[in-house]
This record gives structure tokens, sequence and C-alpha cells, in this order.
């Protein structure tokens, strides 16, 4: 295999099967994967042109034709929105996927992108976040071949299990099951060593969603965001989601605020995974469903981001 482009690794997981990762340097560095039968399938594209013809490069060292397939594992721009690129490939994914993918739009965080001279502190550095990233160009193209609980290939005879098991980190959530090369393709119902960002799913669906993956025992999980790992992953993300909310419940049910929660919770050995101050965006997740409120009616992302801010740079005061 030749040298990797700068900035991904392509690595052979299993025969004819490989994942792209991308460094975790925080937002929206998600990884990908390949397999290389039947025509070929595309487990998730990236969050721009730019670094999706760069993952399509990496791709282009071990292919054999035109790849088919993408499915894309749920609606997060960082998982789809290089779709355009793949012209002429079937797009699968949950039939609530095209509905989310309306959520996001790339205008709106190009326009982000380019406030590096706002007043704002907190969009300044949400500007200098999102500076590797270029989102000119892309058209939102959702998957025009859709499921509901589940979608079986056979690709050269290599059975595929395309499995819906959400609402978890999103309420569309999908994960690529090889069952003979005992390989998941986790998409984000699992971050490694990062810290996870919950959006319109449930605590309670996102760990039954963890669960049911560790009950397919495989030997690799390829995490949306992170490094590869096995079922040991698995577990560290649930007992982090756990303690969360067990700590949330406890501000909670004192009547203290989601940020001053989310400012009071000792991160203990969680402060060493990446970008520790999303935390707020899972405490507010919290208190939504103590409150008995829909999952998809979250707070303003935008005051959720204020937050993180301010709890990032209390992080880097105390060291």
């Amino acid at each position: 295999m030749n040298k990797p482009l700068a900035g991904m690794q392509l690595e052979e997981i299993g025969k004819d099967v490989y994942a792209c990762l991308q460094e975790d340097k925080g937002l929206g560095y998600s990884n990908s994967g390949f397999i290389n039968r039947g025509g070929g399938l595309v487990v998730d594209t990236f969050w721009d042109l730019p670094h999706t013809r760069e993952l399509i490069e990496n791709y282009k060292r071990v292919q054999r034709q035109s790849i088919k397939r993408v499915v894309n594992t749920h609606s997060n721009g960082d998982h789809c929105w290089g779709n355009q690129l793949f012209e002429g490939a079937e797009l699968i994914g949950h039939r609530r996927c095209p509905e989310l993918m309306q959520r996001e739009s790339p205008q709106t965080l190009q326009g982000l992108r380019n406030a590096t001279g706002s007043p704002d502190p907190a969009i300044a550095s949400m500007a200098k976040k999102l500076s590797e990233w270029n989102f000119e160009g892309v058209e939102l193209t959702p998957p025009n071949t859709l499921f509901d609980e589940r979608l079986d290939l056979n690709l050269d005879g290599l059975p595929v299990q395309l499995i819906y098991v959400g609402p978890a980190h999103t309420s569309g959530d999908v994960i690529v099951h090889l069952p003979e090369q005992r390989i998941v393709f986790a998409g984000d119902v699992l971050f490694r060593f990062c810290t996870p960002i919950g959006w319109d799913g449930t605590f309670n669906g996102w760990v039954k969603a963890l669960d049911f993956i560790s009950k397919l025992e495989p030997e690799v999980i390829v995490p949306g965001h992170g490094q590869m790992c096995g079922v040991e992953g698995i577990t560290e993300m649930k007992e982090y989601l756990l303690y969360v909310l067990h700590e949330s419940r406890y501000w909670f049910d004192r009547g203290v605020t989601i940020f001053e929660a989310a400012k009071k919770i000792d991160l203990g050995k969680y402060a060493g995974w990446n970008e520790p101050q999303r935390i707020i965006f899972n405490v507010e997740r919290a208190y939504r469903e103590f409150r008995d409120l829909s999952f998809d009616q979250a707070e303003e992302a935008i005051s959720l981001f204020r937050g993180m801010y301010e709890l990032e740079m209390q992080y880097n005061r105390n060291g």
C-alpha cells in the first residue's frame, strides 16, 4: 500500500475492508470506511468537499472499480456533506436521514467560519475551530435508498448488515455490521477518547445502542470520531454517559442551571478526552429528559456553543 495522504490514515482492518481515519483534532474530524467488494461501499463521507476529495484519493489506492454505494450512518454534516462527489452511487440511509439533513446549513457554517474578526469571542473561537474546513460548494445530497429497521446487503458473498439503533446520538443512527469479519462501523454512536455530543436522541437509547453493539461481539469497531477499538471502547463510552446522567440528576434536583451544573461536574478521567467542554450539550440533554421534554426539542444550539466556549476558557484557566 502506498503512503497515505497527509492528515488521513488508511488502514486495512479485514479482508477487503478499510478504515480511513482522521486525526481527532476536534470539531468535524470524523472517520470513514470502505468495503472493497460488490462494486465498493463507502461508510460516511466527510464534512467538506476538499476533505472528501482526499478521502476518495485514499480509496482509489485500493479500490478495484467505481464505488457503487455510500451509506450515511446519520445526518450530521461531518458524515454526509461529501455525498455529492460520489456521483451515480446509490446513497443509503435511515428513513429520517433526509429530513434531519435539512436542519444544518453549509452556507451558515461557511459564514461562521469566515467570522474570525467577530467582536464576540465565542463566535471568533468557533470560526478558528472551523478554519481548516471549507463548506463552499456543498450541496445537500441526501440518501436515495431509505430503510426503517434493517437492510441486508450481499457484496460478492460478503454479508453486510445495516442496522438502525436510534434514537441514540441522533434519531437516525445506523451502524454497519460485517458479521463474518466481526467489524462494526459505529458512526457517532461511539466516540473514542473524544467527548461526545448528543443531539436529538436519549441517554437510554444511546446506552441501548452501545449494548447492542457489544452483543455483536465485534473484534474491531470504527467509531465516528477517534481511535479504533474493540468492545472496551463501548464500555468506556457507556460509563461516561451514565456518569454524566447521574451527576446531572444530582444538580437538576437542586435547581442548578445547565451551565452551572456543567461547571460543577468533576470530569475526573474524562478531563483528558478531547474537547471536554462538550459536556454542556450532554447536561442539556439530561435536563431535557428530566423535564419529560421531547428528545428533539434541544435548547438553541448557539447558546450551548457559547456555554461550551465559557467552559473551555474555565478549563484553560484551571490548567
